[in-house]
């Protein structure tokens, strides 16, 4: 049978490709961290409670798609002939990184529920207590006269 691609080559593309996602989940989580922790700085400096809520929303989220870049580079690791051990790892890997990503996702919608309600009662620092224009969450709350 011909080879058009040995065994070998490939294996070696798929690592190139395991560490470019594996820099991209690392990239998303570090940006994220960063901008987190300038607007940590922010909100902290204006002694604003509710600020913090928006903040660790907008970490969550950036924190729940870096997981999913390290979960999809942990498939692509056992894209080429795995073996049962590595298949075992990988079931181990996906479902610690799946909950983490359920419980951190479920934490994001409950703390977006904070932030709206608290909207909703004027509570933010924007006038007419609809926060700030640069909301993390991109979402704008109904009533607001913007969408």
């Amino acid at each position: 049978m011909l080879d058009l691609l040995p065994e070998e080559t490939l294996r070696q593309l798929v690592n190139l490709l395991v560490r470019l996602v594996e820099a991209a989940g690392a990239a998303v989580i570090f940006v994220g961290a960063a901008i987190a922790f300038v607007r940590f700085v922010l909100v902290a400096a204006r002694r604003h409670d509710d600020g913090f809520i928006a903040v660790r929303l907008f970490l969550g989220r950036f924190l729940a798609l870096g997981l999913e870049f390290q979960l999809a580079s942990d498939v692509l690791r056992t894209a080429i002939a795995p073996s049962f051990t590595q298949i075992g790892q990988l079931a181990a890997i996906a479902a610690i990184r799946t909950a983490l990503n359920f419980f951190l996702n479920r934490e994001i919608e409950r703390e977006g529920r904070t932030v709206n309600d608290a909207r909703g009662r004027g509570s933010l620092d924007a006038p007419g207590g609809h926060g700030s224009s640069d909301d993390p969450g991109g979402r704008v709350p109904p009533g607001s006269g913007n969408g």
